[in-house]
């Protein structure tokens, strides 16, 4: 684990889901031209909630003395299931661009989890996505 002190920007498929009442961005980022995806980028998209909240959540739902690696693999599965099963998605945007503001946390997995190699968190900004929509958006999902 360790401090993401570089920002990144991306575009492709953003899926936008809900879980305990905040809105997250879930999107991947490829590391060579392949473009497989290796590392998954989530962050929160409602106004004034910061990336710690999800570390929070996934201590909250986790096991008590679970670590760094296990958490992030909670959080990752959350998102996951948005993208499969459509549970919690609130909207799937095609080639949206994304960007990551600096400061996050970076966890590298020891083995590939869910198609993903790195798990990278901060704070999400979507490409079109206002705050005002993000906050309608929430508000008729969770209604």
């Amino acid at each position: 684990m360790r401090s993401s002190d570089e920002g990144l920007a991306g575009r492709g498929r953003v899926t936008v889901f809900a879980m305990f009442g905040t809105v997250f961005g879930y999107a991947t980022h490829h590391l060579d031209e392949r473009r497989i995806g290796e590392v998954a980028v989530i962050g929160p998209l409602t106004p004034g909630v910061e990336w710690p909240r999800l570390w929070q959540m996934a201590r909250t739902c986790g096991r008590p003395a679970a670590k760094d690696t296990e958490l992030a693999q909670w959080i990752l599965i959350q998102a996951t299931r948005a993208f499969v099963c459509g549970s919690d998605r609130i909207v799937q945007l095609e080639d949206k661009g994304w960007k990551l503001e600096p400061g996050g946390k970076r966890v590298a997995f020891e083995a590939t989890y869910a198609n993903r190699d790195h798990l990278l968190t901060g704070n999400l900004t979507v490409e079109g996505l206002t705050p005002g929509q993000v906050a309608e958006r929430a508000s008729i999902y969770t209604a």
